[in-house]
């Protein structure tokens, strides 16, 4: 698949479409300890403002998601669970808080960093397929923390590059959010189907169906 550096202005639409089009994408992060690439294969979609009861953005603008209603293409990241980072990337004009999670990913290069990375202390081996499959392996596989939120992904330590072609996918509700958010009403998961990297699907026990 022929990849190519995109705009920033094509990240003005919403992530409802930009989001598949970031399936098979490569983000690159430049580290200390080296570059690790990932092709994208797994995203959610999320809007803000009173209208995705999923979003951080749902009640309006709060100290942590501000990078939300930033200028598209730059990274908001967040704490979950208060343990996991988890990366996104701002969509929309500045003032409306659209984001892209990336939820799943395949190390295409570096993969012995960054199986370094996510192994740390425990000395297990880790599958190729599961080094960044879920948002917050995803970001330790990549090098990524908290502090690269607000982070711009056309700029060096980062690179992003956009598949020409649109990637076949399948779409479904969001993994482990609760209430309205995770449910039927919002498919608004995307992933590439088949590929071993997709992480599996969590219904939130509080979810509405």
């Amino acid at each position: 698949m022929t990849l190519y550096r995109p705009e920033r202005d094509e990240f003005l639409a919403s992530s409802l479409e930009v989001a598949p089009r970031l399936l098979g994408a490569v983000l690159r992060h430049d580290s200390p300890d080296g570059a690790v690439a990932l092709r994208i294969t797994e995203v959610e979609a999320y809007i803000g403002d009173g209208l995705d009861p999923g979003s951080h953005a749902f009640r309006g603008r709060t100290k942590r998601n501000a990078v939300m209603y930033g200028p598209p293409g730059h990274l908001y990241a967040y704490f979950t669970y208060g343990m996991h980072v988890c990366a996104n990337i701002v969509c929309s004009p500045e003032g409306q808080a659209t984001a892209v999670l990336l939820r799943a990913a395949e190390v295409i290069e570096g993969e012995d960093l960054a199986e370094a990375r996510r192994v740390g202390a425990s000395g297990r081996s880790i599958p190729h397929r599961d080094l960044a499959r879920g948002p917050a392996r995803l970001v330790v596989a990549a090098g990524m923390s908290l502090a690269d939120d607000g982070a711009d992904v056309f700029s060096p330590p980062f690179e992003l590059l956009l598949p020409r072609e649109q990637a076949v996918y399948e779409t479904g509700p969001r993994t482990g959010v609760s209430g309205a958010g995770g449910g039927l009403e919002f498919p608004w998961r995307y992933w590439l189907p088949g590929d071993p990297t997709v992480s599996p699907y969590k219904r939130h026990p509080k979810s509405h169906d």
